[in-house]
């Protein structure tokens, strides 16, 4: 326990970027430009003068994804200087997971991130500076359990019903945005730490997600992808679409997960984004991804993803499908649903449910189930509770979920017949 509050105490020398900086302060594309179709309107003074501004269309996700724009603003710390915008927002979370079955661990730890950013409105031309950093690489490299996630290494060895820490690293990177048409702009992203376009945003920026304490065990279907050493992104912003290409290093992180690894740009991705109202955001995206894991040396990797979101300011939730497309290999494709529901101010609800072939739950090459795909099922769901710490503007949440499992017969030799798992937790957050 000394050890949790120490990196709670670490963590919240916070740093942030919020999914509402770009809604908030740039009054851009969605807010000041022609196109308001889908929009709801703003009321009318006696003059006929606005008093409300038109609600976004949409809201900051992670990288340069879109979210609804109703999934609402991620507060943190606010500052105003010469002209800039600096905002903060950062967490640390402690918890303590069990998962049973033959193949289940037990453990406590904890889990970081902090974001900085800066940000100026140029007249015509926005620049947004950005940063996010984790303390999870404290953690050994060997994360924490999961069942039946699996992806990158440790101490060499492939990472099997287990989830790796994230780096200290996990963006630096800048975008600039210049108006170059009533309702649209060009906007250029990128850094030596960011995320290309591909995939919906990473799951812990997703309103779906936001109390859920386990990460998918689709990660590395869906937003493996969000820690990229080299990132260079291009597009079209207007209020109701987005278009953009990525140039961007394939390859995953290492397990060491202290420094910058040095960047390159040998694979690409596209994706165009679709918010018709504040309500819904979609996106589809498609992405050539060289050589990524470091366990299948040599492949390379066609990845397609589509999703949906929702939010009404009491529910969030999203849908999404992927196909990885190994070359040479398999296809393997997921599915993923998940939902947090507001019952009130300090109540909630979640869940999420999961699909997914996949073929590396037997790295060893002389285990005769090596390299064979299984389809598993995982269902999740939860309740957190959470409150502001009086007037300061840190927020204390707590809460937990329960796992269920559905895999073929086959796997019962390895996993158990009927394994099931838990985690509990508490955040400490600056913002909420």
């Amino acid at each position: 326990m000394k050890t949790i509050l120490n990196a709670f105490a670490a963590t919240i020398a916070v740093a942030s970027m919020s999914n509402a900086v770009h809604a908030q302060e740039h009054d851009h594309g969605q807010m000041s430009h022609g196109d308001m179709s889908g929009m709801d309107m703003p009321a009318s003074n006696k003059e006929g003068i606005s008093d409300i501004k038109p609600e976004p269309a949409f809201a900051e996700g992670s990288g340069t994804s879109r979210l609804p724009g109703k999934e609402g603003a991620m507060q943190g710390l606010h500052l105003m200087t010469d002209g800039w915008m600096l905002m903060a927002h950062g967490q640390a979370q402690a918890n303590y997971t069990d998962h049973g079955g033959l193949r289940g661990d037990d453990k406590l730890y904890v889990t970081s991130m902090a974001m900085l950013s800066a940000s100026k409105n140029f007249g015509g031309a926005r620049l947004a500076l950005k940063s996010m950093f984790s303390l999870e690489p404290i953690m050994k490299a060997r994360g924490y359990p999961n069942l039946f996630a699996t992806g990158e290494t440790a101490d060499g060895i492939p990472l099997v019903d287990r989830q790796h820490p994230h780096d200290l690293f996990m963006e630096l990177a800048a975008r600039l945005d210049v108006d170059v048409a009533p309702g649209a702009s060009l906007f250029l992203y990128g850094g030596p730490v960011g995320e290309p376009a591909l995939g919906p945003s990473a799951f812990m920026h997703r309103g779906g997600a936001q109390y859920n304490p386990e990460p998918p065990v689709t990660h590395h279907w869906f937003d493996s992808t969000h820690i990229t050493y080299g990132v260079v992104t291009a597009g079209v912003s207007l209020p109701q679409w987005q278009l953009e290409a990525s140039a961007f290093r394939g390859k995953e992180p290492d397990e060491h997960r202290w420094n910058i690894e040095t960047p390159r740009l040998d694979s690409w991705s596209v994706r165009l984004s679709w918010n018709p109202t504040p309500n819904w955001s979609a996106q589809l995206s498609h992405g050539f991804i060289k050589q990524p894991e470091a366990t299948h040396a040599g492949e390379n990797e066609h990845r397609t993803t589509a999703s949906v979101h929702y939010a009404n300011g009491k529910l969030s939730a999203m849908a999404a499908f992927s196909a990885k497309n190994r070359d040479p290999g398999d296809t393997l494709t997921a599915w993923l649903a998940e939902a947090n529901y507001d019952l009130t101010a300090h109540h909630s609800l979640f869940a999420r449910f999961e699909n997914v072939k996949n073929d590396e739950l037997f790295p060893d090459h002389d285990d005769p189930l090596h390299d064979q795909p299984f389809r598993v099922s995982k269902l999740q769901a939860g309740y957190a509770w959470n409150t502001p710490l009086g007037d300061s503007p840190f927020h204390l949440a707590m809460g937990g979920s329960v796992n269920a499992y559905w895999k073929p017969d086959a796997l019962d030799a390895a996993y158990g017949n009927h394994p099931m798992g838990y985690t509990l937790f508490t955040r400490l957050s600056l913002g909420h």
